[in-house]
């Protein structure tokens, strides 16, 4: 019978997917078949999946990321509800990796969650069939009293996958004693014999200071404290882009802090409202001397060596805000390489067509920055699929050359409007400077991330950083804080394993 554990917690943001990754990793070297879940999750950083019809689906970035720790192929079992906002209180509904819809929080839950439990329940007991263990994801905090009557990613999962629970609690905020008391008492009593340990997780200092208030919880709750993970950022894709750096930050230098900064170059990012897959941001941002800015949008863009302007959830939308704003008079006096990535590439066209397909206004023409020789037509249907490309690197890539690979998730289609160079495939485009593309993940490329850096550190005047590769994988990082830090008689006992 396989075995599940829901990973939940007292809160967003506690550690969930890390100690799930770790989990994974620490599993499947032990030789266990192991799979990664979550029932339902809110997210725009999006990764493509097999659906159960073996064509292509997404599903959220974590669940990816996690079953490439169980080295397991992602399939859209793994996430088979994802909720992807879009503003104004809508978000994309997407059911076994395929878009349904766009509702709002009541029209779901009224209308959509009983669909969605059964989505979620079936693909749990497929991935049930697969593997001996799954180790399953909450979402946000277990005890929304709220929303006890619709929690699928935590109440839901507990009841249809007979789960047991490891409950965190993030001692960074202060409070997680209190926390992790008031959420135990919270949980329904029906549910309160499967919580099996809980956890702090982010904790700076000697561990030693906790063990009397871990002694009076254990003594109130009558569950055991399964470790004390400290505080450390393995690397791992974020969930979402509420982990950006705050408004006003620069963010950090990547690969090492200890780069001067006159050994470093900025590349700005505007902070979209709608922003999706940040994540392709984040192997660019380490690399030593690179700091990636998420800037307003009135940003003047004085202080940039390059611009990547991310993909959205809503191109049209997300354009008129920055002309609202003045980026596109910023954007048209910078001379810098900037890369445009999906919704950022449709920005950077002559015009996008048929707009209203995805704007909240009624719209039909809204023109594009004119940086390149492009236009967008929307259409309803969605692209979803991973993908293989030959580079042939110029402007802001210039000299990469070879294969690279990653996802495809956009709507419309994007054609020349005079002959320009397509160094990724038909739907890309480049100047000498100015690079638009489709493909999600193409700085995880390293020839093409070093390529991009190389040409910005050029146009700032600077040589990059020597870059030294000794560090481990982030799968092999959150399964050391899992090995290391949760007790081992607790996987022993409690995985079966």
């Amino acid at each position: 019978m396989t075995q599940t554990l829901l990973v939940a917690g007292t809160a967003s943001h506690v550690g969930k997917s890390t100690i799930v990754a770790g989990l994974c990793r620490a599993l499947a070297d032990r030789g266990v078949d192991v799979a990664p879940f979550k029932a339902q999750n809110m997210s725009n950083n999006a990764r493509v999946a097999v659906r159960p019809d073996g064509e292509w689906g997404e599903i959220g970035v974590s669940q990816h990321v996690q079953a490439r720790a169980a080295r397991v192929p992602t399939t859209t079992d793994m996430n088979p509800v994802l909720l992807k906002p879009r503003g104004d209180g809508e978000s994309q509904l997407v059911i076994d990796g395929e878009a349904v819809g766009h509702f709002s929080a009541g029209n779901y839950y009224d209308d959509h969650w009983e669909d969605a439990r059964a989505a979620a329940e079936s693909a749990y007991d497929r991935l049930a069939s697969d593997h001996d263990v799954i180790v399953a994801e909450g979402a946000g905090s277990i005890a929304e009293i709220n929303l006890h009557d619709r929690d699928l990613a935590n109440l839901e999962t507990i009841r249809f996958a007979d789960a047991d629970v490891l409950v965190l609690a993030d001692i960074e905020r202060g409070g997680a004693f209190a926390a992790l008391y008031g959420t135990l008492a919270l949980i329904p009593d029906e549910f309160a014999d499967t919580v099996v340990g809980s956890a702090l997780t982010k904790f700076r200092g000697d561990a030693s200071l906790l063990d009397s208030g871990i002694d009076e919880i254990e003594t109130r709750t009558g569950v055991p404290v399964v470790g004390v993970v400290p505080y450390d950022d393995p690397g791992l894709p974020a969930e979402d882009s509420v982990s950006l750096p705050a408004v006003g930050e620069r963010g950090v230098i990547g690969g090492d802090s200890e780069v001067p900064e006159d050994e470093t170059v900025t590349v700005a990012v505007p902070r979209l409202p709608r922003l999706s897959n940040a994540t392709d941001l984040e192997s660019l941002a380490g690399e030593p001397g690179v700091r990636v800015a998420y800037e307003p949008l009135d940003d003047d863009l004085a202080d940039a060596d390059a611009v990547v302007l991310p993909g959205t959830k809503n191109t049209v939308d997300d354009l008129r805000e920055l002309r609202r704003a003045g980026f596109d008079s910023a954007i048209r006096s910078f001379t810098g390489p900037v890369v445009g990535l999906c919704g950022g590439y449709q920005m950077l066209g002559e015009r996008i067509e048929n707009a209203g397909v995805e704007s909240t206004e009624s719209v039909e023409t809204v023109e594009g920055f004119g940086l390149l020789p492009v236009t967008t037509t929307f259409s309803p249907e969605k692209r979803v699929e991973r993908v293989e490309q030959r580079l042939d690197g110029v402007g802001p890539l210039a000299g990469a050359t070879g294969p690279v690979s990653g996802y495809e998730i956009h709507m419309g289609s994007t054609t020349p409007t005079e002959p320009v160079e397509t160094p990724l495939s038909d739907e890309s485009a480049a100047t000498d400077r100015i690079l638009g593309t489709y493909l999600h993940g193409l700085f995880e490329n390293e020839r093409a991330r070093r390529a991009f850096r190389d040409a910005v550190f050029a146009h700032a005047g600077k040589r990059p950083p020597t870059v030294t590769d000794g560090s481990s994988s982030p799968f092999e990082r959150a399964k050391t804080l899992v090995n290391d830090n949760l007790n081992t008689s607790f996987l022993d006992e409690y995985l079966r394993v």
